[in-house]
């Protein structure tokens, strides 16, 4: 059985997550949005895989007030095969001025 392709979305959104939630980062994570997702597939994901995820922060700019961030989720299955690389962008967006 074939996984639909944005199946994996759950597990590198759960991956990045762990890396903007690192407090050197500083982000104010009740701020953000989510802006975009890709995704670049080698193959299918199956039914039975074990897949595991690198998460690696690409870039941060500032737009208009606004940090965004865009992160690159590397998958593989338990044979260190790629299985596909998934891109999210994330928007911290800027406080309301009182």
């Amino acid at each position: 059985m074939i996984a639909p392709p944005t199946f994996v979305f759950a597990i590198t959104f759960k991956a990045a997550g762990q890396v903007v939630e690192d407090p050197q980062l500083g982000l104010d994570y009740s701020r953000v949005v989510h802006g975009d997702q890709k995704f670049a597939y080698t193959r299918p994901v199956r039914a039975g895989d074990r897949l595991s995820v690198t998460s690696t922060i690409e870039a941060i700019k500032s737009l208009a007030g606004n940090d965004i961030l865009d992160i690159r989720g590397e998958v593989h299955d338990e044979t260190g095969e790629h299985v596909v690389t998934a891109w999210t962008k994330l928007v911290s967006r800027a406080p309301e001025e009182a």
